[in-house]
C-alpha cells in the first residue's frame, strides 16, 4: 500500500527529512511517534503531496511520487494519489458555511463525478458509522471539536480511501472528546482501513498499531510492533521519549 524510499526535504538549508524509509502493508495501522519537530507532521504532507520533497521516492495505493519529477508530471501523479489517499488535519479544515452533509458529498460530487443522490446515501451511512447521523443539517460552528473531527474522518472516508493519513487527529482535543475519535479510528482498524497516524496518543499506539516508527530529527530511530517498542525499546532516543511521556502523563 506504501512505500517511502530515501525521502529527503529541505527548508532552505535545513535538512528536516534525512533519507526516511519505511512501508505499510494493505489493512495495517503504522503509528508515527517521536518529540515536536522530528518531521512525523512534514512526512504525512509529502506523502499526500502537499510539501514537495527533494530526493527520495513515494509508491502509494499504485501511484508514483519522485522527488525528481517535472512539475507537468508531478501534477499528473498527483491527481491520481489524491484520489486514493484521505487525510484528517490536526484542526478539522471543514468548510465553515456548508452543512455536515455539504463537507461530506463536496469532494465525491466534484472529485469522482459521483451522482448527488449516491454522494448523499453514502454521507448518511459514513456518519452514522462515526456516531452523527442526526447532525446532517448541522454547521461546523454547531459542533464540538470531537464532533467535527469525526466529521473531518467522514469526510475522508467518502473518497473511499484505499490509505487515511491522521496528522496528529486529537492534538486540538480534550480527553473526552479525544476519546470519542480515537475510538473511531480504532474502529476503523478493526475493520480494516489502512492508515498511517502521527500522534502523542501513546495508550492508542499501544492497542491498535500494526507497527510503531520512532522518528526523531528527520530520520527513523526504531521500528517494530508495539510490544517491542513499548516494552524493550532499543534505541537510547526511544526510552527517552516514553520517559517523558510517562512524566507527562503521571503529571
Amino acid at each position: 500500500m506504501l512505500t517511502i524510499t530515501r525521502l529527503v526535504k529541505r527548508y532552505r538549508e535545513r535538512e528536516v527529512l534525512r533519507g526516511v524509509s519505511l512501508s505499510l502493508e494493505p489493512g495495517k495501522v503504522g503509528v508515527l511517534i517521536g518529540p515536536s519537530g522530528s518531521g512525523k507532521s512534514t512526512l504525512l504532507r509529502c506523502i499526500n503531496g502537499l510539501e514537495v520533497f527533494r530526493d527520495g521516492e513515494i509508491d502509494v495505493a499504485g501511484g508514483r511520487l519522485a522527488g525528481n519529477a517535472s512539475h507537468h508530471e508531478r501534477l499528473r501523479q498527483l491527481a491520481h494519489i489524491r484520489k486514493h489517499v484521505g487525510m484528517v488535519f490536526q484542526q478539522f479544515n471543514l468548510f465553515p458555511h456548508q452543512t455536515v452533509l455539504g463537507n461530506i458529498v463536496e469532494a465525491p460530487m466534484h472529485v469522482l463525478k459521483v451522482p448527488y443522490d449516491t454522494a448523499v446515501a453514502e454521507a448518511r451511512k459514513l456518519l452514522d458509522r462515526v456516531g452523527l447521523g442526526d447532525r446532517l443539517e448541522s454547521y461546523p460552528s454547531q459542533l464540538s471539536g470531537g464532533q467535527q473531527q469525526r466529521v473531518a474522518i467522514a469526510r475522508a472516508l467518502a473518497m473511499n480511501p484505499q490509505l487515511v493519513l491522521f496528522d496528529e487527529p486529537t492534538s486540538a482535543l480534550d480527553p473526552k472528546m479525544t476519546g470519542e475519535v480515537l475510538a473511531v479510528m480504532a474502529d476503523l482498524a478493526r475493520q480494516g482501513q489502512t492508515m498511517l497516524v502521527v500522534t502523542h496518543a501513546m495508550e492508542f499506539a499501544r492497542r491498535v498499531a500494526t507497527e510503531v516508527h520512532v522518528m526523531s530529527s528527520g530520520v527513523i530511530v526504531e521500528s517494530g510492533p508495539p510490544g517491542q517498542v513499548f516494552e524493550a525499546p532499543q534505541h537510547a532516543e526511544t526510552r527517552e521519549l516514553l520517559q517523558q511521556e510517562a512524566f507527562g502523563a503521571s503529571g
